[in-house]
């Protein structure tokens, strides 16, 4: 059995340091207050943090909450899914050099409780936080750049895949806000009621442009999100399972340590969660997708966004029929540039793993023609 190595006083990239104090009381709570020695570090800087913010929390909840809830979201959201490490970061950076797209930012889903109001106080301290890339890549971090809004959502609810990072010792449970199977009818509906006033937050704050939104949690929320969003529109990723699997695996290694305020059970016995969980997700999508109307989903290779990336986002804007392409392309173009600097981690993959992670995703594999 292989352990994780964990260093507890590395809280720079701990995501509950920007939890409402509620919400952390919430959760610590739901894991009877359960914190091991490595997390007390990271539990104590998240608390500090949610106290000296909890004061603007609450004037931002009482001077914005009834014009969040009155907000309409006209225009409908466009979801990027597909599992964590198939070019979900990529695609959603690119449609998001479409001026006409709106999407949550890191700052906004480190602080979610107070972005309205004091956002020119506050964000200078998350920026100054936070680390100059990602920890599993060389993806770089800004407070302004596009984010997965599931951070968001986890440091105002306890639904969150991510606190199963944070909370091993409940990790089931909290994976199970992915694909939804055994969670009761009143969390479901707790989950979509945070999730729409979240959604509603950013729209406002965006004054009511159309949201581009990536989460690979989503993935196996496509029937929720429909009741939600009837005519959503949905970009699904998919890249080759057998590096999808040595990617997660060493996203895993690389950022989950840096979020535990738990020990975490053995690097074997997360990778099985990890199998599980990505057959689940995708079993979950496979069921669904097919409630998505006619139209509003294109399925993209990983491989072929990696080679194509103009020619691909361009084909979306069309496919969804989606405005803003050409106004925006040069934009596009130079960011597609700036990308071609970064070094990709390389794996190797020998046939004995081959056959390994075969026999994990066969379904995905075949279905592919990996």
């Amino acid at each position: 059995m292989t352990e994780f190595k964990i260093n507890p006083l590395d809280v720079s990239f701990e995501p509950l340091s920007g939890s409402t104090l509620i919400n952390l009381l919430r959760l610590l709570a739901q894991n009877k207050f359960k914190v091991g020695i490595i997390g007390i570090p990271r539990m104590l800087y998240s608390i500090v943090l949610s106290l000296l913010f909890s004061p603007l929390s609450f004037y931002e909840k009482i001077t914005c909450n009834k014009k969040i809830k009155n907000t309409k979201i006209d225009k409908p959201p466009i979801f990027i899914i597909g599992h964590w490490r198939s070019g979900t970061t990529y695609i959603h950076n690119l449609m998001a050099q479409n001026t006409n797209f709106a999407y949550p930012t890191t700052f906004q889903t480190l602080t979610p409780g107070l972005f309205l109001k004091f956002e020119k106080q506050i964000k200078p301290i998350v920026t100054a936080s936070l680390p100059p890339t990602r920890p599993q890549d060389c993806i770089v971090l800004g407070a302004d750049l596009p984010q997965e809004e599931e951070y968001g959502i986890g440091n105002i609810s306890p639904y969150s895949f991510y606190h199963g990072w944070c909370f091993p010792k409940n990790r089931d449970f909290y994976y199970s806000f992915v694909h939804m199977n055994g969670v009761d009818t009143n969390r479901i509906n707790d989950w979509k009621k945070t999730y729409l006033f979240y959604l509603k937050k950013v729209t406002l704050y965006n004054n009511g442009k159309q949201l581009v939104l990536k989460n690979p949690s989503n993935t196996g929320r496509v029937k929720l999100l429909l009741e939600l969003f009837p005519d959503a529109k949905f970009i699904h990723i998919y890249r080759d399972p057998y590096y999808t699997y040595l990617s997660m695996k060493r996203n895993i290694e690389k950022e989950m340590t840096l979020y535990c305020v738990q020990k975490p059970a053995d690097q074997e016995n997360f990778e099985i969660a990890m199998v599980e969980m990505y057959n689940r997700m995708y079993e979950k999508y496979f069921e669904e997708k097919k409630l998505i109307p006619k139209g509003n989903l294109v399925e993209v290779r990983y491989e072929d966004l990696k080679e194509k990336p103009y020619e691909v986002i361009k084909k979306i804007h069309q496919e969804l029929n989606l405005h803003g392409f050409e106004k925006n392309q040069e934009k596009l173009k130079s960011y597609i540039k700036t990308q071609l600097k970064i070094n990709t981690y390389n794996y190797t993959l020998d046939e004995k793993q081959k056959n390994k992670i075969y026999v994990y995703f066969k379904k995905t594999i075949d279905l592919w023609k990996y």
